[in-house]
Protein backbone atom coordinates (compact mmCIF):
# COMPACT_ATOMS: atom_id res chain seq x y z
CA UNK A 1 0.00 0.00 0.00
CA UNK A 2 1.54 3.53 -1.10
CA UNK A 3 1.53 5.86 2.01
CA UNK A 4 0.31 8.91 0.09
CA UNK A 5 -2.89 6.47 -0.30
CA UNK A 6 -3.46 5.30 3.10
CA UNK A 7 -5.78 8.49 4.23
CA UNK A 8 -7.78 7.79 1.13
CA UNK A 9 -8.47 4.50 1.86
CA UNK A 10 -8.76 4.40 5.52
CA UNK A 11 -11.78 7.49 4.49
CA UNK A 12 -13.52 4.31 1.82
CA UNK A 13 -13.15 2.00 4.42
CA UNK A 14 -14.66 4.17 6.62
CA UNK A 15 -17.51 5.44 4.75
CA UNK A 16 -17.76 1.34 3.55
CA UNK A 17 -17.85 -0.04 7.38
CA UNK A 18 -20.76 3.09 8.28
CA UNK A 19 -22.58 1.87 5.38
CA UNK A 20 -22.57 -1.30 6.85
CA UNK A 21 -23.65 -0.12 9.93
CA UNK A 22 -26.40 1.51 8.71
CA UNK A 23 -27.49 -1.13 6.70
CA UNK A 24 -27.53 -3.07 10.00
CA UNK A 25 -29.41 -1.27 11.68
CA UNK A 26 -32.20 -0.72 9.14
CA UNK A 27 -32.51 -4.29 9.01
CA UNK A 28 -32.19 -4.86 12.64
CA UNK A 29 -35.39 -1.80 12.91
CA UNK A 30 -37.58 -3.91 10.10
CA UNK A 31 -37.42 -7.25 11.69
CA UNK A 32 -38.16 -4.85 15.02
CA UNK A 33 -41.16 -3.43 13.35
CA UNK A 34 -42.24 -6.26 11.35
CA UNK A 35 -42.60 -8.33 14.79
CA UNK A 36 -44.55 -5.99 15.84
CA UNK A 37 -47.26 -5.79 13.16
CA UNK A 38 -50.26 -7.94 13.27
CA UNK A 39 -51.45 -8.37 9.80
CA UNK A 40 -50.24 -8.44 6.13
CA UNK A 41 -50.89 -4.92 5.13
CA UNK A 42 -49.71 -3.41 8.32
CA UNK A 43 -46.11 -5.70 7.31
CA UNK A 44 -45.95 -4.71 4.25
CA UNK A 45 -46.46 -1.36 4.89
CA UNK A 46 -44.00 -0.87 7.53
CA UNK A 47 -41.42 -2.18 4.83
CA UNK A 48 -42.26 0.27 2.47
CA UNK A 49 -41.55 2.82 4.61
CA UNK A 50 -38.79 1.73 5.93
CA UNK A 51 -37.32 1.09 2.63
CA UNK A 52 -38.28 4.96 1.38
CA UNK A 53 -36.09 6.08 4.61
CA UNK A 54 -33.55 3.90 4.08
CA UNK A 55 -32.61 4.47 0.23
CA UNK A 56 -33.98 8.44 0.12
CA UNK A 57 -37.15 7.58 -1.84
CA UNK A 58 -40.48 9.87 -2.18
CA UNK A 59 -43.28 6.60 -2.88
CA UNK A 60 -43.10 2.89 -2.71
CA UNK A 61 -45.03 -0.14 -3.65
CA UNK A 62 -44.98 -3.71 -3.12
CA UNK A 63 -47.17 -5.61 -5.39
CA UNK A 64 -47.96 -9.22 -4.58
CA UNK A 65 -48.19 -11.72 -7.55
CA UNK A 66 -49.96 -14.94 -8.40
CA UNK A 67 -47.54 -17.52 -8.92
CA UNK A 68 -48.86 -20.26 -10.60
CA UNK A 69 -47.87 -20.57 -14.60
CA UNK A 70 -51.28 -20.34 -15.82
CA UNK A 71 -52.29 -16.70 -14.09
CA UNK A 72 -48.15 -15.28 -13.82
CA UNK A 73 -48.77 -11.43 -13.46
CA UNK A 74 -51.68 -11.27 -11.87
CA UNK A 75 -52.05 -8.69 -9.01
CA UNK A 76 -52.90 -10.27 -6.08
CA UNK A 77 -52.16 -7.34 -3.24
CA UNK A 78 -50.45 -3.95 -4.05
CA UNK A 79 -49.71 -1.80 -0.77
CA UNK A 80 -48.69 1.86 -1.55
CA UNK A 81 -46.59 4.46 0.79
CA UNK A 82 -46.08 7.91 0.10
CA UNK A 83 -43.74 10.04 1.76
CA UNK A 84 -45.13 13.33 -0.16
CA UNK A 85 -48.20 14.74 -1.76
CA UNK A 86 -47.70 13.23 -4.96
CA UNK A 87 -50.54 10.74 -6.13
CA UNK A 88 -49.93 6.89 -5.74
CA UNK A 89 -47.77 6.20 -8.86
CA UNK A 90 -48.73 3.26 -10.96
CA UNK A 91 -46.33 0.76 -12.09
CA UNK A 92 -46.96 -0.27 -15.89
CA UNK A 93 -47.41 -4.11 -16.12
CA UNK A 94 -44.40 -3.57 -18.27
CA UNK A 95 -42.29 -3.34 -15.35
CA UNK A 96 -43.95 -6.66 -13.46
CA UNK A 97 -43.57 -8.38 -16.86
CA UNK A 98 -39.48 -7.35 -17.16
CA UNK A 99 -39.40 -8.86 -13.49
CA UNK A 100 -41.28 -12.36 -14.22
CA UNK A 101 -38.53 -12.82 -17.09
CA UNK A 102 -35.09 -11.45 -15.36
CA UNK A 103 -36.08 -11.72 -11.24
CA UNK A 104 -32.50 -9.28 -10.65
CA UNK A 105 -32.98 -5.95 -9.07
CA UNK A 106 -33.75 -2.99 -11.58
CA UNK A 107 -32.39 0.38 -11.55
CA UNK A 108 -34.39 3.39 -14.07
CA UNK A 109 -32.75 6.62 -13.22
CA UNK A 110 -34.32 8.19 -16.81
CA UNK A 111 -37.76 6.03 -17.33
CA UNK A 112 -38.81 8.92 -19.96
CA UNK A 113 -35.49 7.57 -22.23
CA UNK A 114 -34.74 4.17 -21.02
CA UNK A 115 -34.64 1.84 -23.83
CA UNK A 116 -35.73 -1.07 -22.18
CA UNK A 117 -39.05 0.57 -21.87
CA UNK A 118 -39.54 2.53 -25.09
CA UNK A 119 -43.31 3.97 -25.13
CA UNK A 120 -44.34 2.89 -22.00
CA UNK A 121 -45.98 5.81 -20.38
CA UNK A 122 -44.24 6.29 -16.37
CA UNK A 123 -45.75 9.73 -15.98
CA UNK A 124 -43.92 13.19 -15.60
CA UNK A 125 -43.75 13.01 -12.07
CA UNK A 126 -41.64 9.60 -11.98
CA UNK A 127 -37.51 10.57 -12.27
CA UNK A 128 -36.06 7.35 -11.02
CA UNK A 129 -37.23 3.67 -10.30
CA UNK A 130 -35.95 1.09 -8.30
CA UNK A 131 -37.52 -2.56 -8.30
CA UNK A 132 -36.52 -5.65 -6.66
CA UNK A 133 -37.72 -8.97 -6.83
CA UNK A 134 -39.56 -10.57 -4.03
CA UNK A 135 -38.94 -14.16 -4.14
CA UNK A 136 -39.57 -17.55 -2.00
CA UNK A 137 -37.05 -20.06 -3.46
CA UNK A 138 -36.46 -18.82 -6.68
CA UNK A 139 -40.73 -18.16 -7.24
CA UNK A 140 -41.46 -14.78 -7.82
CA UNK A 141 -44.24 -13.76 -5.25
CA UNK A 142 -44.01 -10.52 -6.09
CA UNK A 143 -41.95 -6.84 -6.01
CA UNK A 144 -40.75 -3.96 -3.88
CA UNK A 145 -40.74 -0.78 -5.69
CA UNK A 146 -39.44 2.88 -4.74
CA UNK A 147 -39.79 6.21 -6.98
CA UNK A 148 -37.90 9.30 -7.09
CA UNK A 149 -34.89 9.26 -5.21
CA UNK A 150 -34.10 12.53 -3.03
CA UNK A 151 -30.56 12.93 -4.41
CA UNK A 152 -30.44 14.43 -8.22
CA UNK A 153 -28.61 11.22 -9.21
CA UNK A 154 -30.85 8.77 -8.74
CA UNK A 155 -30.54 5.17 -6.97
CA UNK A 156 -27.25 3.95 -6.72
CA UNK A 157 -25.25 0.33 -6.56
CA UNK A 158 -25.98 1.40 -2.72
CA UNK A 159 -29.28 1.53 -2.74
CA UNK A 160 -29.74 -1.37 -5.39
CA UNK A 161 -28.13 -4.04 -2.45
CA UNK A 162 -30.26 -2.37 0.26
CA UNK A 163 -33.54 -2.78 -1.39
CA UNK A 164 -32.85 -6.34 -2.18
CA UNK A 165 -31.63 -7.23 1.14
CA UNK A 166 -34.62 -5.53 2.54
CA UNK A 167 -36.27 -7.82 -0.15
CA UNK A 168 -34.93 -10.84 0.77
CA UNK A 169 -35.23 -10.56 4.40
CA UNK A 170 -39.05 -9.90 3.72
CA UNK A 171 -40.21 -12.04 1.02
CA UNK A 172 -40.87 -15.37 3.56
CA UNK A 173 -42.19 -12.72 6.37
CA UNK A 174 -45.18 -11.73 4.15
CA UNK A 175 -46.06 -14.71 2.33
CA UNK A 176 -46.39 -16.43 6.22
CA UNK A 177 -48.25 -13.82 6.65
CA UNK A 178 -50.55 -13.80 4.01
CA UNK A 179 -51.06 -17.67 4.02
CA UNK A 180 -51.79 -17.42 7.54
CA UNK A 181 -54.96 -14.74 6.53
CA UNK A 182 -55.96 -17.17 4.45
CA UNK A 183 -56.26 -20.00 6.51
CA UNK A 184 -57.56 -18.14 9.01
CA UNK A 185 -60.14 -17.01 5.70
CA UNK A 186 -60.43 -19.91 4.72
CA UNK A 187 -61.13 -22.00 8.13
CA UNK A 188 -63.74 -18.92 9.11
CA UNK A 189 -65.38 -19.86 6.10
CA UNK A 190 -65.79 -23.85 6.55
CA UNK A 191 -67.41 -22.51 9.82
CA UNK A 192 -69.68 -20.41 8.02
CA UNK A 193 -71.06 -23.21 5.88
CA UNK A 194 -71.34 -25.33 8.38
CA UNK A 195 -73.32 -23.22 10.40
CA UNK A 196 -75.41 -22.37 7.03
CA UNK A 197 -75.50 -26.56 6.41
CA UNK A 198 -77.43 -26.75 9.85
CA UNK A 199 -80.00 -24.05 9.11
CA UNK A 200 -80.62 -25.46 5.67
CA UNK A 201 -80.79 -29.00 7.41
CA UNK A 202 -83.53 -26.68 9.96
CA UNK A 203 -85.23 -25.79 7.10
CA UNK A 204 -86.33 -29.57 5.72
CA UNK A 205 -88.69 -31.17 7.13
CA UNK A 206 -87.56 -33.42 10.54
CA UNK A 207 -89.91 -36.61 9.53
CA UNK A 208 -92.72 -36.95 6.73
CA UNK A 209 -96.24 -36.40 7.57
CA UNK A 210 -98.65 -38.90 9.07
CA UNK A 211 -101.55 -39.30 6.42
CA UNK A 212 -104.09 -42.03 6.81
CA UNK A 213 -103.93 -44.30 3.96
CA UNK A 214 -100.33 -43.11 2.91
CA UNK A 215 -97.13 -43.23 3.41
CA UNK A 216 -94.57 -40.54 2.94
CA UNK A 217 -90.53 -40.45 2.56
CA UNK A 218 -88.03 -37.93 1.69
CA UNK A 219 -84.83 -37.78 1.41
CA UNK A 220 -82.12 -35.76 0.11
CA UNK A 221 -77.94 -36.07 -0.13
CA UNK A 222 -76.49 -32.93 -1.32
CA UNK A 223 -73.25 -32.88 -3.69
CA UNK A 224 -71.61 -30.01 -1.62
CA UNK A 225 -71.76 -29.09 2.57
CA UNK A 226 -75.14 -27.30 1.38
CA UNK A 227 -76.86 -27.60 -1.40
CA UNK A 228 -80.00 -26.26 -3.62
CA UNK A 229 -82.47 -28.99 -3.35
CA UNK A 230 -85.69 -28.36 -1.61
CA UNK A 231 -88.56 -31.14 -0.29
CA UNK A 232 -91.28 -29.51 1.98
CA UNK A 233 -94.69 -31.07 2.97
CA UNK A 234 -97.16 -28.25 4.23
CA UNK A 235 -100.66 -29.41 5.39
CA UNK A 236 -103.52 -27.20 4.38
CA UNK A 237 -106.31 -28.36 5.90
CA UNK A 238 -107.38 -32.08 7.69
CA UNK A 239 -108.07 -33.34 4.36
CA UNK A 240 -104.63 -31.50 2.70
CA UNK A 241 -101.38 -31.83 1.93
CA UNK A 242 -99.00 -30.01 -0.04
CA UNK A 243 -95.80 -31.84 -1.16
CA UNK A 244 -93.05 -30.06 -3.48
CA UNK A 245 -89.68 -31.00 -4.57
CA UNK A 246 -87.62 -28.25 -6.15
CA UNK A 247 -84.20 -27.54 -7.65
CA UNK A 248 -82.36 -24.44 -7.86
CA UNK A 249 -80.11 -23.13 -9.87
CA UNK A 250 -76.08 -22.99 -8.73
CA UNK A 251 -74.34 -25.01 -6.11
CA UNK A 252 -72.92 -24.50 -3.30
CA UNK A 253 -73.90 -21.12 -0.37
CA UNK A 254 -75.94 -19.33 -3.23
CA UNK A 255 -78.30 -22.37 -4.25
CA UNK A 256 -78.66 -22.76 -0.40
CA UNK A 257 -79.66 -18.82 0.03
CA UNK A 258 -81.77 -19.35 -3.18
CA UNK A 259 -83.54 -22.66 -2.11
CA UNK A 260 -84.42 -21.19 1.56
CA UNK A 261 -86.16 -17.53 -0.86
CA UNK A 262 -87.86 -20.52 -2.83
CA UNK A 263 -89.17 -22.27 0.87
CA UNK A 264 -90.40 -19.30 1.97
CA UNK A 265 -92.35 -18.45 -1.30
CA UNK A 266 -93.59 -21.42 -1.44
CA UNK A 267 -94.92 -21.37 1.91
CA UNK A 268 -95.75 -18.42 1.76
CA UNK A 269 -98.44 -18.76 -1.40
CA UNK A 270 -99.66 -21.89 -0.10
CA UNK A 271 -102.35 -20.66 2.12
CA UNK A 272 -103.78 -17.69 0.12
CA UNK A 273 -103.84 -19.28 -3.37
CA UNK A 274 -106.77 -21.17 -5.50
CA UNK A 275 -104.78 -24.29 -6.08
CA UNK A 276 -101.24 -25.28 -7.74
CA UNK A 277 -101.48 -22.84 -10.80
CA UNK A 278 -102.05 -20.15 -8.78
CA UNK A 279 -99.77 -20.95 -6.10
CA UNK A 280 -96.54 -21.34 -9.01
CA UNK A 281 -98.70 -18.12 -10.69
CA UNK A 282 -98.06 -15.97 -7.66
CA UNK A 283 -94.61 -17.54 -6.72
CA UNK A 284 -93.20 -17.11 -10.06
CA UNK A 285 -93.59 -13.20 -10.33
CA UNK A 286 -92.48 -12.74 -6.34
CA UNK A 287 -89.03 -15.17 -7.63
CA UNK A 288 -88.93 -12.64 -11.16
CA UNK A 289 -88.61 -9.75 -8.98
CA UNK A 290 -86.33 -10.69 -5.82
CA UNK A 291 -83.55 -12.91 -7.94
CA UNK A 292 -81.34 -11.98 -10.57
CA UNK A 293 -82.02 -12.88 -14.29
CA UNK A 294 -79.63 -15.69 -14.34
CA UNK A 295 -81.09 -17.28 -10.92
CA UNK A 296 -84.32 -19.55 -11.39
CA UNK A 297 -85.66 -22.50 -9.65
CA UNK A 298 -87.68 -25.77 -11.08
CA UNK A 299 -90.75 -27.07 -8.77
CA UNK A 300 -93.02 -29.67 -8.62
CA UNK A 301 -96.20 -29.18 -6.13
CA UNK A 302 -98.77 -31.68 -5.62
CA UNK A 303 -102.07 -31.10 -3.27
CA UNK A 304 -102.96 -34.34 -2.13
CA UNK A 305 -106.69 -34.38 -0.53
CA UNK A 306 -106.49 -37.83 0.64
CA UNK A 307 -110.04 -38.17 1.58
CA UNK A 308 -110.82 -37.88 -2.29
CA UNK A 309 -107.25 -39.89 -3.12
CA UNK A 310 -106.57 -37.15 -5.46
CA UNK A 311 -103.50 -35.50 -6.65
CA UNK A 312 -103.80 -31.91 -7.81
CA UNK A 313 -100.49 -30.56 -9.62
CA UNK A 314 -98.10 -28.38 -11.48
CA UNK A 315 -95.01 -29.09 -12.35
CA UNK A 316 -93.08 -25.71 -13.07
CA UNK A 317 -90.02 -27.04 -15.39
CA UNK A 318 -89.23 -29.91 -13.17
CA UNK A 319 -88.02 -33.22 -14.00
CA UNK A 320 -90.88 -35.31 -14.46
CA UNK A 321 -92.28 -37.32 -11.33
CA UNK A 322 -93.26 -40.69 -12.36
CA UNK A 323 -96.37 -42.38 -11.54
CA UNK A 324 -96.42 -46.02 -10.96
CA UNK A 325 -99.60 -47.93 -10.75
CA UNK A 326 -100.49 -50.85 -8.72
CA UNK A 327 -100.18 -53.09 -12.31
CA UNK A 328 -96.65 -51.66 -13.21
CA UNK A 329 -97.62 -49.25 -15.58
CA UNK A 330 -95.47 -45.87 -15.41
CA UNK A 331 -96.82 -42.49 -16.72
CA UNK A 332 -95.13 -38.90 -15.70
CA UNK A 333 -96.87 -36.07 -14.35
CA UNK A 334 -95.73 -32.87 -16.86
CA UNK A 335 -98.84 -30.56 -16.81
CA UNK A 336 -97.43 -27.42 -16.11
CA UNK A 337 -95.25 -24.93 -17.48
CA UNK A 338 -91.60 -23.40 -17.72
CA UNK A 339 -89.28 -22.64 -14.21
CA UNK A 340 -89.72 -19.95 -11.69
CA UNK A 341 -88.43 -17.03 -12.03
CA UNK A 342 -87.44 -16.76 -15.35
CA UNK A 343 -90.29 -14.98 -16.74
CA UNK A 344 -92.39 -12.15 -14.71
CA UNK A 345 -95.76 -13.87 -16.06
CA UNK A 346 -96.63 -17.43 -16.94
CA UNK A 347 -99.55 -19.19 -17.61
CA UNK A 348 -99.20 -22.25 -15.29
CA UNK A 349 -101.45 -24.96 -15.71
CA UNK A 350 -102.51 -27.78 -13.26
CA UNK A 351 -103.67 -31.34 -13.86
CA UNK A 352 -105.37 -33.74 -11.27
CA UNK A 353 -104.72 -37.71 -11.36
CA UNK A 354 -106.72 -40.25 -8.85
CA UNK A 355 -104.53 -42.27 -6.63
CA UNK A 356 -105.61 -46.31 -6.05
CA UNK A 357 -104.79 -48.56 -3.42
CA UNK A 358 -100.98 -49.60 -4.54
CA UNK A 359 -100.12 -46.81 -6.55
CA UNK A 360 -96.96 -45.48 -6.24
CA UNK A 361 -95.73 -41.16 -7.15
CA UNK A 362 -91.81 -40.81 -7.44
CA UNK A 363 -90.79 -37.16 -7.44
CA UNK A 364 -86.85 -36.58 -8.12
CA UNK A 365 -84.48 -34.25 -8.71
CA UNK A 366 -82.07 -34.53 -11.77
CA UNK A 367 -79.41 -35.30 -10.00
CA UNK A 368 -80.78 -39.03 -10.11
CA UNK A 369 -81.30 -38.82 -13.92
CA UNK A 370 -78.27 -36.82 -14.80
CA UNK A 371 -75.94 -38.53 -12.35
CA UNK A 372 -72.58 -39.27 -14.93
CA UNK A 373 -70.12 -42.25 -14.90
CA UNK A 374 -66.47 -41.64 -15.95
CA UNK A 375 -67.58 -42.61 -19.77
CA UNK A 376 -70.08 -39.63 -19.39
CA UNK A 377 -73.51 -41.78 -19.64
CA UNK A 378 -76.06 -40.67 -17.67
CA UNK A 379 -78.31 -42.69 -15.46
CA UNK A 380 -81.02 -41.89 -16.93
CA UNK A 381 -85.42 -42.29 -16.76
CA UNK A 382 -84.48 -45.85 -18.24
CA UNK A 383 -82.14 -46.95 -15.54
CA UNK A 384 -84.38 -45.63 -12.83
CA UNK A 385 -87.75 -47.48 -13.85
CA UNK A 386 -86.81 -51.12 -13.78
CA UNK A 387 -85.20 -50.14 -9.57
CA UNK A 388 -88.38 -48.89 -8.93
CA UNK A 389 -90.90 -51.70 -10.39
CA UNK A 390 -88.74 -54.10 -8.98
CA UNK A 391 -88.65 -52.74 -5.45
CA UNK A 392 -92.00 -50.93 -5.60
CA UNK A 393 -93.49 -53.58 -2.88
CA UNK A 394 -90.82 -52.73 -0.25
CA UNK A 395 -90.38 -49.85 2.56
CA UNK A 396 -90.41 -46.41 1.20
CA UNK A 397 -86.93 -46.28 3.14
CA UNK A 398 -86.00 -49.69 1.11
CA UNK A 399 -86.95 -48.36 -2.20
CA UNK A 400 -85.26 -45.32 -1.68
CA UNK A 401 -81.83 -47.06 -0.41
CA UNK A 402 -82.53 -48.81 -3.92
CA UNK A 403 -82.65 -46.27 -5.83
CA UNK A 404 -79.21 -44.68 -4.28
CA UNK A 405 -77.59 -47.63 -4.27
CA UNK A 406 -78.10 -48.15 -8.41
CA UNK A 407 -77.16 -44.15 -9.13
CA UNK A 408 -73.99 -45.20 -6.91
CA UNK A 409 -73.31 -48.23 -9.18
CA UNK A 410 -73.35 -46.46 -11.91
CA UNK A 411 -71.38 -43.63 -11.62
CA UNK A 412 -68.90 -45.83 -9.54
CA UNK A 413 -65.90 -43.47 -8.35
CA UNK A 414 -67.10 -40.31 -10.46
CA UNK A 415 -67.46 -37.86 -7.67
CA UNK A 416 -71.39 -36.51 -6.94
CA UNK A 417 -72.03 -33.40 -9.45
CA UNK A 418 -75.56 -32.54 -8.11
CA UNK A 419 -77.90 -32.74 -4.94
CA UNK A 420 -79.85 -35.65 -5.33
CA UNK A 421 -83.26 -35.45 -3.82
CA UNK A 422 -85.83 -38.16 -3.77
CA UNK A 423 -89.96 -37.56 -2.43
CA UNK A 424 -92.08 -40.73 -2.24
CA UNK A 425 -95.84 -41.33 -1.69
CA UNK A 426 -97.81 -44.37 -2.00
CA UNK A 427 -101.57 -44.65 -1.26
CA UNK A 428 -101.60 -48.09 0.99
CA UNK A 429 -105.53 -48.11 1.38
Amino acid sequence: MEAGNEPQLLEEENRRLKRAVEELSVLNELARAIGAARNSEEIMHTIVRRSLRAVHAEQGVITLVESNSETAGHTLLRTNVSSTAHPQFQSPQALLGWMHLNRNPLVINDPLHDERFRGIPWGNDIRSVLCVPLTIKSELIGTLTVYNKAEAEGFGADDQRLLAIIATQSAQVIENARLYEEEKAFLQMQHDVQMASRIQSDLLPKAAPHVPGYEILGVTKPARTVGGDYYDFIALAEDRLILCLGDVSGKGLPASLLMANLQATIRGQSFISAGPADCMRRSNRLLFHSTSPEKFATLFYGALDHTRHVLTYCNAGHEHPLRIDQDGSVSTLETGGLMLGAFEDFPFEQDTVSLRPGDLVVVLSDGITEAMNADGELFGVDRLKPVLLEGRSLSLESLADSVFRAVHDHVKNAPQSDDITLLLMRRTV
